[in-house]
């Protein structure tokens, strides 16, 4: 069975990478194309969007796609409505991995808000040093508060445009530990990390860094995406796929 991977996290390399290793599977890999140097399985893949709902449409007819799972970012909300949508309409099944929301701990100082706009009126009015990882996509709001100074961390470089003006970049790649989280930010004297719900392991230690330097945390909630089947790990989407696949082969005899 083909199985279309919507790609961009390590969830999504790693079931890459067990579809590879069997006979019957033969899994397509897909990225965005928006950062430079991804990892990449050793399967094939294709790097680049799909021209909106009708192209991904075509795509999973040409491709004779049998089962699509949607391992892409949380917050990559387009590519998994538009899967709904597509899979809806082209009838092969839909999986999303949907890894688990961190969740505060007692110590925590988390102020929950629902966008990046939020995040920006929740900085307030008073000057702050602000850790921002919330990715090279989403600056732009942030130049509405120039009062404030801001430690960006970014895999790749932003636009030049987007950028607030005030502002340090730090280009690096997760995983992180949490002493080199607690170092940046006592040697960039960070009053508040912003940052988005992603869930990842890679990247939690800036959380467990805020915690143990009692740290403000503005953390941005998921966008709203339709429902469908969900697991949270490699292995559930593993197993999905062999019921999907038996199904298959049951109606075939």
């Amino acid at each position: 069975m083909r199985v279309l991977i919507l790609g961009g996290t390590t969830q999504a390399n790693q079931l890459a990478q067990h579809l590879a290793e069997r006979k019957d599977f033969e899994p397509v890999f897909s990225l965005a194309g928006v950062t430079k140097n991804p990892v990449l399985p050793g399967i094939p893949v294709r790097i680049g969007g799909f021209g909106g709902i009708s192209g991904l449409e075509t795509f999973l007819a040409a491709e004779n796609i049998g089962a699509v799972v949607d391992a892409t970012h949380p917050f990559a909300a387009q590519i998994s409505r538009h899967a709904a949508t597509a899979c809806e309409r082209m009838g092969p099944p839909l999986l999303r991995i949907d890894r688990p929301r961190w969740e505060a701990q007692p110590d925590d100082q988390w102020t929950f808000v629902p966008s990046i706009d939020a995040a920006v009126e929740a900085l307030g009015t008073a000057a702050q040093t602000v850790f921002l990882t919330t990715g090279r996509k989403d600056l732009l709001p942030f130049q509405k508060a120039p009062h404030h100074r801001y430690i960006l961390r970014s895999i790749d470089q932003p636009d030049p445009l987007s950028l607030p003006s005030n502002v340090t970049l730090l280009l690096a790649r997760p995983p992180f530990t949490v002493d080199s989280e607690i170092a940046l930010m006592r040697d960039h004297a960070v009053q508040v990390l912003v940052t988005k719900n992603a869930g990842a392991n890679a990247t939690a230690a800036k959380l467990i860094a805020a915690r143990a330097l009692r740290l403000p945390v503005i953390m941005i909630d998921r966008p709203t995406l339709p429902q469908t089947e969900t697991v949270t790990t490699v292995e559930d989407a593993l197993d999905w796929l062999e019921r999907h696949y038996h199904a298959g082969t049951d109606r075939d005899v």
